[in-house]
């Protein structure tokens, strides 16, 4: 198992709170994998994003108990200009990630580059790379605060993805967009899956999830509850008690089993439900000596 990431026994308490936020957090994030961390609202989603990419405590402060590891070495070890080549963090409003120290956005996209001093042809390389990847040439002339919110999202995507980090911590990027926007966010992130990056998303919507993760981590008032392959995780009746809803395929493969068809408690997507039925009406027109359709 090749774990690139390494949270031992986190323990964390923000400033003047009693209760600690994260309560002996131990998880290990395998390379080139995609993980989905879900959890009701306050479960401490974000707070683990922000402990892994070392935003706590040295940001936000607090007590932090126990170490997180990256690469096998202590986070701490790493600087700040260490971490954002390694590890990209794209924040839930893109407001947030806009820096608005430059006026179009292939100058934002470019500025993270530019602090890092690397030379202005491999600049317009990787910046036009990532500007296909998430289609944002078009907008190259154009001021990031103009923009719709998605299009803003897929700027700040740019703008990590352009330092080429193997690690993505992406914290709730389709919150505030429409179908349409969410959809083109995620495929890019697909795209990025096939690259052999190591993600980490935090999302609410969960058809979306069983579609593309490779596991599923679920957080409970600061505890992780449950853990796993995203079948196993995303099927498991328990995620409702901590305030996360079930895929509409499992809802309905539920549904369709307690009717007596045969169909696999295992399944997670509406294509993989439709698979199957299709395969009980070949077996159905088949029985009654019909040619299979």
């Amino acid at each position: 198992m090749d774990g690139v990431i390494r949270l031992e026994n986190i323990t964390y308490t923000y400033p003047l709170a009693s209760v600690p936020a994260l309560k002996n957090i131990d998880l290990t994030l395998e390379r080139g994998k995609f993980y989905a961390l879900l959890g009701a609202n306050g479960s401490g989603k974000t707070t683990v994003c922000n402990v892994i990419r070392g935003f706590i405590p040295g940001f936000f402060q607090g007590e932090l108990q126990g170490r997180v590891l990256l690469e096998g070495k202590d986070l701490q070890s790493y600087s700040d200009g260490e971490l954002a080549l390694k590890m990209g963090y794209v924040f839930q409003n893109p407001f947030n990630q806009i820096t608005g120290a430059r006026d179009t956005v292939y100058e934002e996209i470019a500025f993270g580059l530019e602090n890092f001093g690397v030379d202005p042809d491999e600049i317009r390389r990787r910046v036009d790379r990532v500007s296909e990847l998430t289609n944002t040439t078009f907008l190259h002339a154009k001021n990031p605060f103009e923009l719709s919110g998605g299009q803003q999202q897929r700027v700040a995507l740019a703008a990590v993805l352009v330092l080429e980090p193997d690690i993505l911590i992406i914290d709730e990027p389709t919150s505030q967009l429409d179908p349409q926007e969410t959809e083109r966010v995620f495929t890019i992130i697909d795209q990025l899956k096939k690259m052999g990056k190591t993600i980490l998303l935090v999302e609410h919507k969960i058809e979306i999830v069983a579609q593309y993760a490779d596991e599923v981590i679920v957080l409970d008032e600061g505890n992780v509850v449950l853990s796993g392959e995203k079948h196993a995780v995303l099927t498991d009746p328990a995620l409702i008690r901590y305030g996360v809803e079930q895929p509409g395929a499992v809802r309905l493969t539920a549904r369709l089993r307690a009717e007596g068809y045969p169909i696999d408690p295992g399944t997670l997507t509406l294509e993989e439900l439709e698979s199957q039925l299709n395969g009980l009406l070949h077996v159905k027109e088949d029985s009654h000596g019909n040619d299979p359709v």
